[in-house]
This record gives C-alpha cells, sequence and structure tokens, in this order.
C-alpha cells in the first residue's frame, strides 16, 4: 500500500493514488555504521496468504527475521576485527526472544542496547527510513509486492554505494555548502 503523502495537482481536480485490498507488507530491517556510513540491511516480504499457513505470529516471525539480521550484522563486522558491534534497538517484541538470543549467543560481539521507550529521535536509523520512504512509497502504487520489494532494494543499493548519503540522512554530515 503506498504511503499517502501532501502532492501537487491541478487545481480544482482530486489527486488520485490507488491502494489494493492486500494485506502483504515488506519490513526492512537495518543498521548504519555511524562511523563509515556503511549500510547493513535485510528485506522481509510478509505475505498475507503465507501468514495464514504457516501458523506463526507476526512477533516470532519478526523475531525470525531480526534474528537474520543480527546473523547478517555479525558477518559483516566479524569478531576478529571488531571487538563489540552496538545495535540500537527499541522496545519491540521482536528484539528479544528465545530465536534473538540464539543470534547473539552465535555472535557475542554483536551487542543490544535497548533505547527508552518513546524515543525514535535517539534512534538514528529512524532519520534513514523517512527519505527511503519518500523516494520509494509515497503516492506510488505497485501492481505487486516483488516491485515494491525491488523498489526498496534499489534505493538501499544506492545509499550503500554512497555513505556519505547515509551520513547526512541520519544528521552525522553536515552539508558545507549549506547556510
Amino acid at each position: 500500500m503506498p504511503t499517502l503523502t501532501t502532492t501537487l495537482g491541478i487545481q480544482g481536480e482530486r489527486p488520485y493514488v490507488g491502494t489494493w485490498d492486500c494485506k502483504d507488507v515488506v519490513h526492512v530491517f537495518g543498521s548504519v555504521n555511524l562511523v563509515t556510513g556503511q549500510l547493513t540491511h535485510h528485506l522481509f516480504e510478509s505475505q498475507h496468504a503465507e501468514r495464514r499457513r504457516d501458523g506463526l505470529s507476526k512477533t516470532s516471525r519478526m523475531q525470525r527475521e531480526f534474528a537474520r539480521h543480527i546473523e547478517q550484522v555479525g558477518r559483516t563486522y566479524p569478531a576478529d576485527t571488531c571487538l563489540r558491534v552496538v545495535l540500537l534497538v527499541d522496545g519491540a517484541n521482536w528484539h528479544r526472544g528465545r530465536v534473538v538470543d540464539e543470534a547473539l549467543r552465535a555472535n557475542p560481539h554483536v551487542l543490544l542496547y535497548t533505547l527508552p521507550p518513546y524515543s525514535p529521535e535517539l534512534q538514528p536509523i529512524e532519520k534513514l527510513w523517512r527519505p527511503l520512504r519518500h523516494d520509494v512509497s509515497h503516492n506510488v502504487l505497485y501492481d505487486a509486492m516483488p516491485k515494491l520489494s525491488a523498489a526498496l532494494r534499489r534505493r538501499l543499493r544506492e545509499y550503500q554505494r554512497k555513505p556519505h548519503t547515509v551520513l547526512r540522512a541520519v544528521g552525522l554530515l553536515q552539508d558545507l555548502h549549506a547556510p
């Protein structure tokens, strides 16, 4: 489903952005290296029909995917080169649980630091999600979830090629030409 935002249109005519009666979603797990701007991400397509078949709760599915993200971060920043890797997380249920604990035991150099409740402004990656949604899903209707996933992957790869853009988005790099 597109994220609807203010848009320009012809005066007197209402802009139209369609929608599908679809409960399929794409979740993005991401981590930013606050020194280099390197982005590590993991996409998880959650299709309604599949969710009905697997019988797992949303929390169980999200815990499994978050554990995969921890494993990916552990591979990206191996223990022999990085003594500690700290992931800032909010209090969401999927940031804890058996499968997450197992991923953390397998990657003991990866630590979770839980931020205080209701404090997204302390989470740097939150500042990256806004331009990502703006660029990919605002006022755009994809006719299939794989097209949305492909658009997200393209944009995330672009972020990976331009770490200065990531650092600027999370507020750690200032534009030298700004007033």
